[in-house]
C-alpha cells in the first residue's frame, strides 16, 4: 500500500484494514462524545487535585481553622462535596460511555471499550446473547452487556446492519399461531 504524503512516497506494510483491531475484531462504532467525557473527566479530577492541595493554604490564610465548629463544617462540606462527589458522579454518568466497539465475526463476540476511574481505556467483551435491552428507556442505558450498562448512538454505527445484529433485532421471531389461538380462547372463556 503507498500514499502520498506532502508530495513523498509512503509505503505501509499494514495488511489490514485501519479499522481491524487484531485482538478485537472489526470497528463497528465510534462514539463522538470521546474526547469530551475525557476532557470533563480530566478536568473535574484536576480541579478536585488542586482543592485538595489547595485547602491548607486557605485555611491559614484566611483564619478559619480557628473560627466556630460550625462554619468549619460547612466550609468542609462545602468543599468536600465539590471535591469528592462532582467526579464520582460523572463517573457513574459516564463509565458506561462507548468509546469503540469492535465486532468479531467468528465468535460473534463484541468487545466495548470504556474509560474505568482514572481515566484508561477499558474493554469489556461480550457475546450477542449477553445483550438485554432494558423494558423501560433509560437515560444513560442503551443496552446491557451481561449487567453492565452500555451508552451507544444508533445513528454513529457505520453499517445499521451492526446496530441491528447488537441489539438482536436481526433474529427472526417465531409465532407459534396455533398457542395464541389457545390462549385466546383460555381468555375468552374466563
Amino acid at each position: 500500500q503507498v500514499a502520498s504524503f506532502q508530495g513523498v512516497a509512503v509505503r505501509s506494510l499494514c495488511t489490514s484494514s485501519p479499522h481491524d483491531h487484531p485482538e478485537h475484531g472489526r470497528l463497528v462504532y465510534k462514539g463522538n462524545l470521546a474526547k469530551a467525557v475525557l476532557g470533563v473527566k480530566f478536568f473535574s479530577y484536576s480541579t478536585s487535585i488542586f482543592n485538595l492541595f489547595m485547602m491548607p493554604y486557605v485555611m491559614l490564610k484566611t483564619g478559619i481553622g480557628f473560627e466556630s465548629l460550625l462554619i468549619q463544617a460547612a466550609f468542609y462540606g462545602v468543599i468536600g462535596f465539590f471535591t469528592f462527589v462532582t467526579p464520582v458522579t460523572l463517573h457513574i454518568l459516564t463509565k458506561g460511555y462507548v468509546i469503540r466497539l469492535y465486532y468479531k465475526a467468528e465468535m460473534d463476540t463484541y468487545t466495548a471499550i470504556t474509560y474505568n476511574v482514572i481515566l484508561a481505556e477499558k474493554a469489556t467483551v461480550f457475546h450477542q446473547k449477553d445483550v438485554k435491552i432494558p423494558d423501560v428507556t433509560k437515560m444513560f442505558t442503551t443496552f446491557y452487556a451481561k449487567t453492565k450498562s452500555m451508552l451507544v448512538n444508533p445513528a454513529l454505527f457505520q453499517n445499521p446492519e451492526d446496530y441491528h445484529h447488537l441489539m438482536g433485532y436481526d433474529k427472526s421471531l417465531y409465532f407459534n399461531f396455533e398457542d395464541l389461538e389457545e390462549e385466546k380462547e383460555a381468555g375468552e372463556r374466563k
